[in-house]
Parts: C-alpha cells; structure tokens; sequence
C-alpha cells in the first residue's frame, strides 16, 4: 500500500503524456519512487533504456500535481481502492504484462487471492445461441469456483456477468471510463449485485472524457487478467478479436466458440480458430482440460471413490451407463444417454467432483 504521498506522485506520473506504463515501470524500478523521479536530474533519467527526451520533455510536476490532487481527493471521499504494479495485492498474471497499468482503481469485493480467472467477451450483437452457450459454460465451470472477467457492455459481456452472480461465482468488470459513471446506463441496475460478487476495476480517471479508444486500451486489462480468454461470439471485425490478439501476444490461451459458415456473429470464431489463433471450444469440458484445472485439483488430493454417494436421476443414468462400459467418449455418453452434450459436460464435472467418475486423455470418461 502506497503513502498519501506516494499515491499522489504515482497519479501525477500517470497523467504525464507520451510515457506510457512500459516507460513508467522502468523509471519507477529504476529511481525506486514517483516522487523521486520528479526530483531526479533529467540527465541522470535519460541514462535509463528507453527513456529519451521527448518522455521526459512531458515530466512536469508542476503540469502533472494539480489534477492528481483532485484524484487522490476523489479517491479518498469515494472511498476507491487501488493497486500498485510492485504491491503483493497487484493480480499475479497481470505482473507479467510489460504494458499493464502501474495503478488501477476498484470498487466492490474483489477477492484475486489464488483463484481461477477466465476473460468471457464477445459481440455485443448475441445470439439466443450465444447466450445460451455463455449461460451453460459458467454453469458448468461453476464447481471449480472460477473468477469471471468481462467488460460490462451490451450481449455477451453482460449475459456472462450475470450468469457469473446466478451460480454464485465472482465477477470483475473492467470499465473504459472512471469510476464516477456506469456505462452502458441501462446496466446501472446490476451494479450493486456486481459489487457484492465481485466489482468493477479501471485504470481511467474520474475526469478522463469518454472515448472510443478507452475500449481499446481497457482490453489489455481483460486479457491480462486472465490465464484465458473466451470468444463466444464475433463478426468478422470487433473489439472482442482485439482482446484475443492481445491474449495471444501475451501467451495466453484463446478459445473461440464455433459457429455456422453462414452466421454473421460466427465469422470473428471461425476465422480465429481457423488460422490457428484459438482453440476450438464445444464445451466446459474443452476448457478445463486444456487450462489442466481438473490436473491442479487431484495434484491436491488424489480423488477417491466415495461410499453411499448421493446423485441425482440424470447423474446416475451416466455413472450406471459408464459403470458398463471401460472408457467412453463425451459425445457417445450424450448420445446414448439422450442428453445434451453440454448437459452432460456439467454431470461428467459433478460426477468427477464426487470421486465417482474420473477423465481420461481424448475427452474419454471412465466409472470409479
């Protein structure tokens, strides 16, 4: 946590224009503080790899302090939280973005201690298929208690945001815009239920006008956060297709819901998945296997066959199916049991949990 004084230097170096957060970092490493580095010699500075006078031409504090004192000021009276890049409470996975934010702002509950995060973005244009398939991936990923990341806008941000707080997971939304204002205003009124699960994170002022590029810059964010992102719907251009472009340069793992050749809203998945910048996602199934979440909970505690289990109807009519067989494909249980093949997804997951079923490499399932 950052001294009032050091809060209010660190504010000034983020309104110095042309810096960038790359440049920041490496002033802040190398001087060790904000306010040190408006008191330092410039040519002392200009020693520092990538620090040329154009940057430094910009560093004026006495530019810089008035409206950082009117957002330390805001910060305070609001009560906003904050995170530094160099303090523990900074996300693990966004430490490692060269570009990330030196400091962003929050409000709510957020709670990024050793948890899952997942980025879910997508056009704002869903389909009912696309809702639907948002709706029943976070259902089933819903036992392994993931942390859901979006952006707060129209369609697939909101549909997942909300489909986060119905099965009771926490939930960030990264705003393009400071914390004094809800955008789009229609979505004002899940605010408060957001806070309780979760809560609302930005790098942008209070005074910081609102502008299509903030979409843009707020996206790395999205991306950073997360150890994946999920596409579930895009057109052929959209801002979602920026998001997995930046996963991707981060080294992250990208999945992209598929859709029909025809479909507009299916073109941005198609074409990532087809030149190879995403993974193929049917289902909740694809994803854990491929992030190695199932691997992490057994490394814990080996799974063992527990006696008088309770299941429910549509559990047992799977366990007993697989309880006939050595190893099945997820496809064939669905056909067999006449289940859909997401619904099936979600018992495989249950079933697993309760030490009774156990996958096997292929998307192959096996009884205890």
């Amino acid at each position: 946590m950052l001294s009032e004084t050091e809060l209010l230097y660190t504010l000034a170096l983020q309104r110095v224009k042309n810096l960038g957060d790359t440049s920041a970092k490496k002033l802040l490493r190398a001087v060790g503080s904000a306010e040190g580095i408006f008191s330092e010699k410039k040519h002392r500075l200009l020693k520092i790899d990538g620090i040329g006078n154009l940057r430094l031409k910009a560093l004026s504090l006495k530019e810089q302090l008035p409206a950082a004192e009117t957002e330390l000021q805001f910060i305070q009276q609001n009560n906003i939280g904050y995170r530094y890049f160099l303090d523990a409470t900074y996300p693990e996975k966004l430490k490692h973005c060269l570009d990330g934010p030196i400091l962003f702002f929050e409000s709510g509950t957020i709670d990024l201690k050793n948890r899952k995060i997942i980025s879910i973005v997508g056009t704002r244009k869903v389909t009912t298929y696309g809702t639907s398939f948002c709706q029943q991936l976070i259902e089933t990923l819903a036992p392994l208690n993931p942390i859901i990341v979006s952006g707060f806008a129209y369609g697939v941000d909101i549909t997942a945001h909300k489909a986060a707080m119905d099965n009771g997971l926490q939930t960030i939304a990264c705003l393009a815009h400071g914390l004094n204002q809800m955008y789009p205003k229609s979505h004002k009124k899940y605010v408060a239920k957001l806070e309780k699960n979760g809560g609302f994170i930005t790098e942008f002022w209070s005074d910081d006008p609102f502008d299509r590029n903030n979409f843009l810059k707020r996206n790395r964010i999205i991306a950073g956060l997360s150890e994946a992102t999920i596409v579930i719907e895009s057109a052929e251009k959209g801002g979602s297709l920026v998001t997995a472009d930046i996963a991707n340069s981060y080294n992250r793992d990208v999945f992209a819901v598929p859709g029909r050749a025809t479909d507009s809203q299916s073109q941005g998945c198609n074409n990532l998945i087809k030149s190879n910048q995403a993974h193929l996602l049917n289902n909740a199934v694809d994803l854990i296997y491929m992030l190695g979440w199932e691997l992490q909970e057994t490394n814990k505690k080996p799974l063992q066959k527990q006696l008088f289990v309770e299941l429910t109807e549509e559990e047992h009519k799977v366990l007993t199916f697989l309880q006939g067989k050595q190893k099945e494909l997820l496809d064939t249980i669905a056909l067999e049991c006449s289940f859909p093949t997401f619904k099936v997804a979600t018992l495989l997951l249950n079933l697993e949990l309760k030490g009774v079923v156990r996958p096997l490499p292929g998307k192959l399932f096996e009884a205890i």
